[in-house]
């Protein structure tokens, strides 16, 4: 009896010399049936498959990136963006022009760069965009779902969780801002630094008129006349000026590099303690404030970069405004939760609708 036949042992079934028989006519063997070949035993294991394929197939349908990262090559992909470096990443995402648009963010802070993204997708500047992740686990997902576009420039600041502003996590988050943007001047790019918590609504590039040095949004809720001078406003009752960190646009020139020296001696100097609670902000305006004279600085118009203080606050400035509003920032209240919210509130809040927009997909 050949080998095969051994696979057939129970009695139920034929014996071997009965799978086949002679044609009539043409004298060679007539293959078996195929209907026979589906007895009682290979349905049910073929039940069985679809049932598992049923049940897990939903499953690694949402995780696309489940087989590209098993395994070896998981490792080597997860290599391969630990030696990214910051010159090939602004290279990348700078190929079709000379401007980067540059957010950092660690991972609790996700789904807002995935709203922000659907809002810049809207004004058709994606492209430019390059996440600075700090942390990996931010590294990995942006570059699994959208390669080249983010890169962590070590060392990875500690445990990320949602830091509360104000607090010693914040600081060292934001403080590592204005060496980041230095090196990409250096790199001989403009950047536009957004916060993730903003939304676009119209195109900023529009009001980056000239080729002024450094350009920059008040954070001042008080409202300006539409005609408003495009110059650093006077300090206020601190001796220093309040504009924000949060939005800025930088040409590679010397003199958006002093600014922002400035700005890390400034951070230096005054280090996060808990009698004295810093942030990045003052450190920026002090920096402003004390290179303005070697400086070609340019205050963005009120009513198209307001602050949140002012847009999310105040409904008649908004109505009488209406039309020339182009990047909202979610500030002035503070907590992860209560942002979302407030977004939630003013219809600005895109990723539960339209996540197929954002290059990242639904991240959830």
């Amino acid at each position: 009896m050949s080998s095969t036949s051994s696979l057939h042992q129970r009695s139920l079934h034929k014996p071997y010399n009965l799978l086949f028989q002679k044609s009539s006519t043409d004298g060679h063997s007539k293959p078996y049936s195929l209907s026979m070949l589906f007895n009682r035993t290979t349905l049910l294991l073929l039940l069985t498959l679809l049932i598992i394929l049923g049940v897990f197939s939903p499953w690694i349908g949402d995780r696309s990136t489940f087989f590209s990262y098993s395994g070896n090559s998981r490792v080597s992909l997860e290599a391969k963006w630990r030696g990214y470096t910051l010159p090939e990443a602004v290279a990348y995402v700078a190929k079709n022009g000379s401007t980067v648009i540059v957010c950092a963010v660690s991972q609790p802070y996700l789904p807002f760069l995935n709203n922000w993204l659907i809002s810049i997708v809207r004004q058709k500047h994606h492209e430019k965009v390059l996440v600075i992740a700090e942390d990996y686990a931010t590294l990995y997902t942006v570059n699994g779902r959208w390669p080249g576009h983010a890169v962590l420039i070590p060392p990875a600041p500690d445990a990320q969780v949602a830091h509360k502003f104000g607090s010693q996590g914040f600081f060292n988050f934001t403080s590592r801002r204005p060496r980041h943007l230095l090196q990409i001047l250096e790199l001989g790019y403009s950047v536009m630094y957004n916060d993730v918590d903003m939304v676009w609504l119209a195109d900023p590039f529009l009001y980056l008129k000239g080729k002024h040095d450094v350009y920059f949004m008040d954070d001042m809720a008080a409202v300006k006349p539409l005609d408003h001078p495009n110059v650093l406003p006077p300090p206020g009752k601190k001796g220093r000026t309040y504009i924000c960190s949060c939005m800025i646009y930088m040409h590679p020139t010397p003199g958006a590099k002093l600014v922002l020296k400035k700005w890390i001696e400034e951070l230096q100097s005054q280090p996060w303690s808990k009698a004295k609670k810093a942030n990045d902000q003052p450190a920026f305006n002090w920096a402003l404030n004390k290179t303005a004279g070697q400086v070609d600085l340019y205050l963005l118009p009120q009513a198209a970069f307001p602050t949140g203080g002012l847009y999310f606050k105040n409904q008649t400035w908004v109505e009488e405004t209406k039309g020339k509003h182009v990047i909202i920032h979610n500030n002035y209240i503070l907590g992860f939760e209560k942002k979302i919210k407030r977004f939630h509130d003013y219809g600005l809040w895109l990723v539960d609708d339209h996540a197929s927009e954002s290059p990242l997909g639904r991240l959830q």
